[in-house]
């Protein structure tokens, strides 16, 4: 990481201000309105910038495609290797494939190291995608057409509902493993590990927690069957980036205090400069949504935003796509390419680039107001994901206004997050017999749980 303040050291004064002779003038505090007007000096022109750079390289041939077909299941048919049936499914104990026939258990190969050629981080340029997160065709049906490999017949699949069907002939399971471009076939899935079982305790702790001000009707009609094992799809991606940042920083020197009473005002006089930084980093499995209604924030419809507090996940144990492990489980088709993503991606990598360059500007005890932001994305790599929730859904409605709750639990690590319908009335009765301190500290609990 390099970092330069014009006009200042590395770090600011610590025992006295920069006189004239030792740097330029300091900038008035003008965002700081508790700031004397006799403290007020000429303002500054903000620090010449450099000709902006492109956040992505306009090069055509920049971008490239990786192949990431599991090539072992290109006929469609999963075998079970010691036997040879088709009958299998996800065991999530082991968070591996069983053969519901012989009992024998296997894994698929991970997707760390197959699908991406051996390269540094740090030296990734230009934007390489799996094929399972290649542009969505919307002109493709989701019917897809199997041909068995046992006996030769066609199979149809509906891959909007399903991603396996039996052949009608001679009863082998035939699963959907190529690539189709809709969305629907990803380049790699994360297995369940948590049991239905587990899942469900964990909910009811959850729950319970909050049984207090839960609503009951919530309560009493919670079920275990209504928790169901959904995939979700996401976008991992890796990165190689710079950013350079300019603001302000400041330096308190005093503060005081005028007036008294009711028009007591406390003022501050600090020294204000010029800060600049530049960082070179890199990000490893960065997690992104890649449905545009998993990533509609409005907290007014649903409260599906808790999704991201269950992350992170494992990513570095996901399997090449077989979908085997689907058995049993619900899916949600992807349906947001990697350009409509990449705006997304540029707003993360900034708030990554600015925690990269806070220790560095530490000295600056009144803190620093980034006031222009350059981001260079030098190099990218994408992979479509199947991440493993446990999900329980519950749609409340009171006052003529309807809410859809959800509570969420990492099928991996069993991280559990979510909201439950309050009671207004256990609300209002905890308040009005507890007092306003009280109230306060029930309030601010709602507010960080729900």
């Amino acid at each position: 990481m390099n970092d330069a303040a014009e006009g200042l050291p590395g770090v600011p004064p610590q025992q006295s201000p920069v006189t004239p002779a030792q740097a330029p003038m300091p900038v008035p505090a003008q965002a700081d309105p508790a700031m004397p007007p006799q403290y007020a000096v000429p303002a500054e022109q903000p620090p010449a910038q450099p000709d902006p750079v492109p956040p992505f390289a306009p090069d055509p041939n920049a971008t490239t495609q990786a192949n990431t077909q599991n090539e072992r299941l290109g006929d469609g048919v999963n075998r079970c290797p010691r036997c040879g049936s088709t009958e299998i499914q996800l065991r999530p104990q082991t968070g591996m494939l069983i053969c519901m026939f012989c009992r024998y258990e296997w894994s698929e190969t991970t997707v760390e190291g197959q699908i991406f050629a051996e390269q540094p981080l740090d030296q990734l340029q230009g934007t390489v995608i799996g094929t399972g997160a290649a542009d969505i065709d919307d002109s493709m049906s989701d019917v897809v057409t199997l041909k068995c490999g046992g006996c030769g017949s066609e199979v149809v699949v509906n891959i909007a509902s399903a991603m396996s069907a039996r052949c009608h002939w001679c009863r082998s399971i035939l699963t959907v493993n190529n690539q189709v471009p809709n969305g629907a076939v990803p380049d790699a899935v994360l297995p369940f590990t948590l049991t239905h079982e587990q899942a469900v305790a964990a909910i009811r702790e959850f729950a319970g927690k909050r049984r207090m001000f839960a609503h009951r009707r919530f309560l009493r009609e919670f079920t275990p069957e209504n928790v169901v094992g959904v995939y979700l799809p996401y976008m991992v991606v890796d990165g190689n980036a710079s950013a350079t940042v300019w603001g302000q920083g400041e330096v308190l020197l005093r503060s005081y205090t005028r007036g008294s009473g009711d028009d007591r005002e406390t003022f501050y006089d600090a020294d204000v400069y010029q800060v600049r930084r530049f960082v070179d980093f890199t990000v490893d499995d960065l997690t992104i949504e890649s449905s545009a209604e998993r990533a509609n924030m409005d907290v007014f419809v649903n409260t599906n935003n808790i999704i991201n507090t269950i992350l992170p996940f494992d990513t570095k144990n996901a399997v090449k796509w077989n979908a085997s492990y689907l058995t049993g489980f619900t899916s949600e088709k992807r349906d947001q390419n990697v350009e409509a993503i990449r705006p997304v991606l540029e707003d993360q990598l900034l708030s990554i680039a600015r925690s990269e360059v806070a220790p560095t500007v530490s000295g600056y005890n009144r803190g620093v107001r980034w006031e222009h932001e350059q981001l260079s994305v030098h190099g990218t790599r994408w992979v479509s994901m199947y991440l493993p929730v446990w999900l329980y859904s519950y749609y409340h409605e009171e006052g003529g206004r309807g809410m859809v709750h959800y509570i969420a639990v990492n099928g991996r690590t069993g991280e559990t997050m979510g909201s439950v319908p309050v009671s207004r009335g256990r609300l209002l009765a905890a308040a009005l017999s507890t007092g306003t301190v009280i109230e306060a500290i029930v309030i601010a609990f709602l507010v960080a749980t729900l």
